[in-house]
């Protein structure tokens, strides 16, 4: 039964479908999140340096980026509901493998069957919101789906501490049984999948051709990619900056990470309602908010020891409503500037250039603090690249087409 049929005038999107796509992302944030919050315990038993245990997160990233446009293509060609059970699959082996692992290799592998898992959370989930809403309610229902990441993260952080009377590879076996629960959900979303007419049928190698053939879709991947370096930075190097450059003491860089994430929560809601009054010109709005964090990320610089510390506190609130929470906004502009036929596609694309961002990003930003003037040389660079991003968006991408 598809969208079209008795199910989808019985069923309320709003209440059946799109918790699952919620528990999608964080069931998959849980997962990875939860490597890196235990990664000294992690790195202690398998006595791993700090590169080694980086490549965990280079594995990961890796494979995102090389997974999300073939995902997407698989999302248009076979529905959402079957990608994101295969996705869940792959996302639960790799929690068991990790768990079960015995050597270095074997954790590298499963980081990178992890991120090909959740390589196909983005493009699926924004397909079923394409799908699923109509456009002047899209904004919201995105970034209802978006809260997922920081929640996951939260309970993440949580396990940082619960690994510390409970073995970690426990911690990642109960992660696995939770993957395994939702994905069991999502096979309720394959009744909701639209089949594509026979005649129009395309093999999924087609569209990513299709895709790449866009100059206007090179454009977006690329500016998200800039732009996801800002919020990768924010994110990896914040609490390094807070406790080395600012003299904060580690609960209070905690605390400052906890409320960058419960900033990104409520503002992906409110962003992703706003960006519904915007509908066609979404990417204003986008503009607007990482414009704004370019301005926050460069006035990191004024962040020292003493009554500046909670000045930083300021801005760490502001990156969290900006560079931390545009998500909802882009993953909508995503999927409707292209045919409907390719919004998984679009979004998979899309996907590339942030996780390209995520990889060179942090790497960028080490280089430059160590051998080019320290954290404030590497905010200004990181606000920068955001600034670029937001020019790109400007003067060289156009909106699409919408679905209303």
């Amino acid at each position: 039964m598809n969208a079209d049929g008795n199910a989808s005038s019985r069923a309320n999107p709003w209440l059946t479908r799109l918790p699952i796509l919620v528990g999608a992302h964080l069931v998959g944030t849980l997962n990875v999140v939860s490597v890196l919050a235990m990664a000294p315990v992690i790195s202690e038993q398998f006595d791993l340096t700090a590169t080694q245990f980086g490549l965990f997160v280079t594995a990961y990233y890796g494979a995102q980026a090389m997974g999300s446009l073939p995902a997407g293509a698989m999302t248009d060609r076979f529905g959402v509901g079957r990608s994101l059970v295969g996705g869940h699959v792959l996302m639960a082996i790799s929690a068991v493998v990790i768990s079960l692992a015995t050597s270095y290799h074997q954790c590298v592998a499963a980081m990178f069957l992890m991120g090909i898992g959740y390589s196909l959370n983005n493009p699926s989930t924004a397909r079923g919101v394409f799908d699923w809403f109509p456009a002047k309610r899209r904004g919201f229902a995105m970034g209802i789906k978006q809260v997922g990441v920081p929640a996951g993260g939260i309970l993440a952080a949580a396990n940082g501490a619960l690994v510390t009377v409970i073995p970690w590879q426990t911690i990642m076996f109960a992660i696995s049984g939770l993957i395994a629960i939702n994905g069991i959900l999502c096979i309720y979303l394959i009744r909701f999948h639209k089949p594509v007419p026979r005649d129009q049928r395309k093999n999924p190698t087609a569209h990513i051709g299709e895709i790449l053939r866009s100059r206007n879709s090179h454009c977006f991947s690329i500016a998200n990619g800039l732009l996801n370096i800002g919020q990768t930075n924010f994110f990896g190097f914040l609490t390094l900056f807070l406790t080395e450059a600012a003299r904060a003491s580690q609960p209070i860089a905690g605390l400052a990470m906890g409320v960058a994430q419960t900033a990104s929560f409520f503002a992906r809601l409110y962003w992703g309602a706003l960006s519904d009054k915007l509908v066609g010109r979404r990417v204003v709005m986008c503009n607007y908010i990482c414009g704004a964090a370019a301005l926050f990320l460069a006035a990191m610089i004024w962040v020292e020891p003493g009554w500046r510390l909670w000045f930083g506190m300021g801005l760490v609130l502001a990156l969290g409503i900006t560079i931390a929470s545009f998500a909802p906004v882009a993953q909508a502009v995503a999927v409707e500037m292209v045919d409907p036929r390719l919004a998984a596609s679009s979004m998979g694309y899309t996907m590339v250039g942030i996780h390209i961002g995520g990889m060179i990003g942090p790497v960028i930003f080490g280089w430059v603090a160590d051998n080019w003037g320290g954290f404030n040389s590497a905010w200004l660079v990181t606000a920068g690249l955001v600034a670029a991003g937001v020019v790109i968006l400007a003067f060289w991408f156009r909106e699409g087409p919408v679905k209303t």
